[in-house]
């Protein structure tokens, strides 16, 4: 692979910064070799591509248009979009999609999601590797004229139309203050929301890839302190906070309090149970406990995961599974092309809590039993090394290396995964009560950093 291309591709897209490793001609090569990927070369068809509010997303999102053009596809620009809206698009319209954008990563970064058709996963060994391998031989041949048509279109009130449908919201009016962090929910909220009967009070809806107010990850809790904030100064139901590209989001209770990702799984979970019994849910290794437990419970089928979309999304439509949840905020939908969406998953929340008399805090309590840690990152030197002083030190105990390594005990387990881009490893622990969680977290750390 070209070394530009090797130090941008990742297991699920391609990301860097900008301009120095993601550039006008990286996008170009990158759009001629996807047309090739996708079977859109001459005259074989369209692409749909989107990009986020970044400063250097336009000029990217037209370099890559140029790419497949010049290959002979064609193109329908969607302009500015969520991922969830690029998805729908793909879906809808049966097309490949290309996103620009970074995601959550601060605002020097920019990069490029992709899918086949009916917004199908490209992953590295799904066709990802095959695309910047390509890409690589073809950045210093020239591209030629521009064979492909290009067409404009905003798909966001289908978009709009469509997340609505898939999860009604009916009952009480709910008051909801919504954190889009300068990022495209800022641009999809109002048109979603617009059509539920709800209060919407706006944090930070304008658009600005310089991020000015926090960065839009709201996997750090310090981006959540403003959402909490207006939550308790308002008196809303609940809060809901975006990620750059809105393909993530995160709850806040009326007590301006953090509901765990994996309750939010448990509760969507139920609520397709209700409409279709027996259905499959998945859930990746770092979920809690308490999601198989209770999916099993209300008469359903859950099925365990390694982390990564692409890796849900393809055992998705091997299960035909209805939805399936990850504790970093992802969720997906069968409905939705089995793709994820921040927005939709919003929805049935809101959608539960309107059906019902309590506050939010009220409705997870049944999904949330156990106390976990949540993701503590350590550097290390040699993560091979560490792991498996960890297997021996474990041996008594049940042990899986679905994904990384899980040690499961009766009253506790924890899950240790490497990083795909750092020399990192990521601990999770969930136990019984709090200070079962903190003895196995802080034996397992010392063992760890040692």
């Amino acid at each position: 692979m070209h070394p530009r291309f090797a130090a941008v591709t990742k297991a699920y897209d391609v990301r860097g910064t900008t301009p120095d490793q993601l550039d006008a001609e990286l996008a170009l090569a990158f759009g001629r070799a996807y047309a090739d990927e996708v079977g859109v070369s001459e005259g074989g068809g369209e692409v749909v591509v989107g990009h986020d509010m970044r400063d250097s997303s336009p000029e990217l999102a037209a370099a890559i248009a140029d790419g497949i053009r010049a290959q002979g596809g064609d193109v329908l620009l969607v302009g500015l979009a969520s991922t969830d809206l690029l998805y729908a698009a793909s879906g809808q319209l049966d097309l490949p999609g290309v996103m620009i954008t970074a995601s959550h990563n601060p605002a020097g970064y920019n990069g490029f999601k992709v899918c086949r058709a009916g917004a199908r996963p490209i992953g590295l060994d799904t066709g990802l590797r095959t695309i910047a391998e390509a890409a690589g031989e073809l950045l210093d041949q020239p591209a030629g004229a521009l064979r492909g048509t290009l067409t404009e279109r905003d798909f966001l009130e289908d978009y709009a139309e469509l997340v609505v449908s898939l999860a009604p919201v009916s009952g009480r009016r709910l008051k909801v203050v919504v954190d889009a962090g300068n990022g495209m929910a800022g641009h999809t909220a109002r048109a979603v929301l617009g059509r539920i009967d709800v209060d919407v009070v706006p944090l930070y809806f304008e658009l600005d890839g310089t991020f000015p107010n926090h960065e839009a990850n709201p996997l750090d809790s310090s981006t959540l302190v403003d959402l909490q904030a207006a939550v308790t100064e308002h008196g809303a139901d609940l809060g809901l906070a975006f990620d750059g590209d809105a393909d993530r989001c995160f709850v806040v209770d009326e007590r301006a309090e953090l509901v765990a990702p994996s309750a939010i799984t448990a509760l969507i979970g139920t609520r397709y149970l209700a409409q279709q019994p027996g259905a499959t849910i998945l859930h990746n290794v770092i979920c809690s406990r308490a999601v198989p437990e209770i999916i099993t419970e209300h008469g359903g089928t859950a099925i365990r995961t390694p982390v990564g979309h692409s890796l849900i999304k393809a055992e998705m439509a091997r299960t035909d599974a209805v939805f399936g949840g990850e504790h970093s905020g992802h969720f997906y939908f069968r409905d939705f092309y089995l793709a994820d969406s921040g927005m939709l998953a919003a929805l049935h929340v809101m959608g539960a809590l309107a059906e019902s008399d309590g506050t939010v805090s009220q409705l997870m309590a049944q999904f949330s039993r156990y106390a976990a840690s949540g993701e503590i990152n350590s550097t290390v030197t040699d993560a091979d090394e560490v792991i498996a002083r960890l297997v021996e030190t474990y041996a008594d105990q049940e042990q899986d290396r679905l994904d990384g390594l899980t040690v499961t005990a009766d009253t506790w387990w924890f899950n240790v995964r490497a990083s795909n881009t750092e020399p990192l490893l990521r601990l999770n622990v969930e136990g019984d009560d709090e200070a079962t969680m903190a003895r196995v977290r802080d034996e397992v750390l010392e063992l760890i950093r040692r």
